[in-house]
């Protein structure tokens, strides 16, 4: 009677067809219905179900369904058999594609949300079993399927004039009057800042994409009650504390830990508990800078400075989430304030500044971290760190403001070269310390499909972007 455990992938992307070992003897039966642990290798997700529930149905022809739940099922028979059918009404090109299979104790299916789940029995007494991965809530959307939608075509064995259906379910829309499901809802955090303007213009026009500014959710606030976090698939965090010199302050380091580490253990809460994936964006403050070659993913966090170490806390904290993502960067340039911005304005200006000539690193450019997002999102990258910033030859800021005088026609020889100390010897208040090292290795996001853009590339168009605006700006006038 009993059988090997074994996956079928169907027409449904994500619907997985299950053939489940069953011991008999003269007593009866028993099967292992649902083991995590043998039938992820096979393919099945760990959707974590937190609710069991079981239809009993008396008659032969007892038929239900279309219904499409904001949730992952674990559909199974624990006596009995059933035609089952599945009709794919999320949106995209899979949109009302069928998969039917005759469903009986040694076999099961995984639905994946969206997918619309029914059934016809072919035996009495039948018990129809599923596990799904969120508890039922009135407040919860669902989407609907005519079982007789000519469209869909579905060959149910007992005609439906024939079968016990229920009024609702005979009144379910066709498919041409369904609202296509939309995926899980993404959240980006920190939607104000550099990064969070990149990551608008690369998620422009996506519906399920949701931006959200510090004062609309503030990671130091509580976020348990902040949304109906079930709704949500991923929850991009860009926001942070970046005050380096600040957070040496009482006051600054309170609010550093409040955000950096305090708000990132709670989102990685949240996300543990609604099956989120949780994308963090992390720093090359993590590490001290003193190693002789570029950072590798792998190396001992060593912060040295109250911004580094509430860095390195919040990345301690997001790994704890199970699908998590920690992208680790560096001297990051996009909209808003930012060092070439500045080099460049003061070039236009005929000013000669002292800029740092003895910490080495590389551009990241927020477009190109945006970009690097969705990349590991959308090919379902490994969780875990990666770095991300520009490629090519790693320069010191000061070499840097060189290369933005030279490409706006400025002499180069006017930006001074100082130490991080000559440069911060007039300072008022504290300082935090700064790694002489900020090189990270970027092996393992290019082993992802992944190719950062070129650093001295990216610059000069940068540049060009700027000088457009401001031509449009002059010409506005």
């Amino acid at each position: 009677m009993a059988s090997a455990l074994h996956a079928t992938r169907t027409p449904i992307e994500g619907l997985l067809l299950f053939d489940l070992p069953v011991h008999g003897d003269a007593r009866g039966w028993f099967k292992e219905n649902w083991h995590r642990s043998s039938m992820e290798p096979l393919g099945l997700p760990d959707f974590g179900p937190v609710q069991q529930n079981v239809s009993f149905n008396d008659a032969v022809g007892t038929t239900r369904g279309l219904h499409a739940e904001p949730w992952d099922k674990w559909v199974s028979v624990a006596t009995g058999r059933v035609f089952g059918a599945w009709v794919d009404l999320r949106s995209g090109t899979g949109f009302g594609s069928v998969f039917t299979a005759e469903i009986d104790p040694g076999r099961a299916v995984f639905v994946p949300r969206g997918v619309a789940n029914g059934f016809q029995t072919l035996e009495p007494g039948t018990a129809y079993t599923y596990l799904v991965n969120d508890h039922w809530s009135p407040d919860a959307a669902y989407a609907f399927l005519n079982v007789a939608d000519e469209t869909s075509a579905i060959p149910w064995p007992l005609p439906l004039d024939r079968a016990e259906l229920s009024a609702k379910d005979r009144a379910h829309p066709r498919l041409s009057d369904v609202e296509p499901v939309p995926p899980r809802r993404v959240l980006v955090l920190g939607a104000g800042g550099q990064l969070g303007t990149a990551l608008r213009a690369e998620f422009a026009g996506l519906r399920h994409v949701e931006f959200a500014t510090r004062d609309e959710l503030d990671l130091a606030s509580d976020l348990a009650g902040a949304r109906r976090w079930r709704d949500y698939g991923t929850i991009i965090n860009a926001a942070a504390f970046t005050a380096v010199d600040a957070a040496e302050s009482p006051e600054g380091r309170r609010r550093a830990w409040a955000v950096n580490a305090g708000g990132v253990a709670a989102l990685a809460r949240v996300a543990a508990e609604n099956g989120i994936t949780l994308v963090h964006v992390s720093s090359d403050y993590v590490f001290d800078g003193s190693l002789p070659r570029p950072y590798r993913e792998t190396d001992p966090l060593c912060p040295v400075s109250a911004y580094g170490q509430s860095k390195a806390a919040g990345d301690v904290a997001a790994a704890t989430a199970p699908r998590h993502y920690i992208l680790r960067t560096s001297w990051v340039v996009g909209d808003g304030r930012n060092f070439v911005r500045t080099m460049a304005s003061l070039a236009r200006q005929g000013v000669s500044p002292r800029v740092v000539d003895d910490q080495l690193g590389r551009l990241t450019f927020a477009t190109d971290l945006a970009r690097a997002i969705r990349h590991l999102l959308s090919v379902a990258a490994p969780s875990g760190t990666y770095n991300v910033t520009g490629s090519g030859a790693p320069r010191t800021w000061a070499q840097l403001a060189r290369q933005v005088f030279a490409q706006c026609g400025v002499d180069p020889d006017q930006v001074v070269g100082v130490s991080t100390e000559e440069y911060f010897a007039a300072a008022q208040g504290p300082v935090g310390a700064r790694p002489r090292n900020s090189v990270l290795d970027l092996a393992r996001i290019e082993a992802t499909g992944f190719t950062p853009a070129d650093g001295d590339e990216a610059l000069a168009a940068y540049l060009q972007g700027l000088r457009e605006v401001s031509a449009a700006a002059g010409s506005a006038r």
